[in-house]
Formats: C-alpha cells, structure tokens, sequence
C-alpha cells in the first residue's frame, strides 16, 4: 500500500510525523521531496483520508503493474479494428448526440 506521509530528519533518521501502517522491520522504499514539495502531498493526503473517513472513497490494495502495449502491437490492433465492418465509433457518438 503506498502512503504519503511527512517526516523529520534528525540524527541521521527520518523519523515520521504520525504513525505509520507498518510491520516491524517491514521494507519499504522512500521517496524524499523538498519541502515545497511536500506541502502539496500532505494536503492531497489529507484530503484522500478525509474523504476516505467519510466513506466517499475506498483504498485499494497495490496493483501490479501492467506492460504497456508495443507500438507494434497497438499498430497491429488498429489494422485489425480497421478491418470490422460497420460505421466507425466516432461516427455512432455523432448521430447519437444529435443536434446541437
């Protein structure tokens, strides 16, 4: 689960702010962030957690990531998708929405 939160260095440790959803002697990986910087994050965080609390959003569980496409692959759908028959999607949108 990635977290955002914001800490002190003293004495050669960063030592953190609020406490932190961790096993101990659990790994994990920091990112540090000037001080500007992380401003900005601490107010998205606190704004995902209020929000979180109230119920309007859930966190998810860590995602793996997915591989990206190919630029060979992504060319090769779209001569396949080229190759359906009918009216394009752009052109379906366009008469649904009728005029304007």
């Amino acid at each position: 689960m990635a977290e955002t939160v914001t800490a002190i260095y003293e004495n050669g440790v960063l030592r953190p702010l609020r406490p932190l959803r961790l096993k101990e002697k659990q790994q994990v990986q920091v990112r540090v962030l000037g001080a500007s910087q992380g401003d900005l994050i601490d107010e998205q965080q606190e704004a995902l957690d209020a929000l979180e609390a109230a119920g309007l959003v859930e966190t998810w569980p860590d995602v793996p990531a997915v591989d990206p496409v190919s630029a060979e692959r992504r060319a090769e759908l779209a001569r396949l998708l080229g190759k359906v028959p009918g009216k394009p999607l752009s052109e379906i949108l366009i008469e649904e929405r009728g005029e304007w």
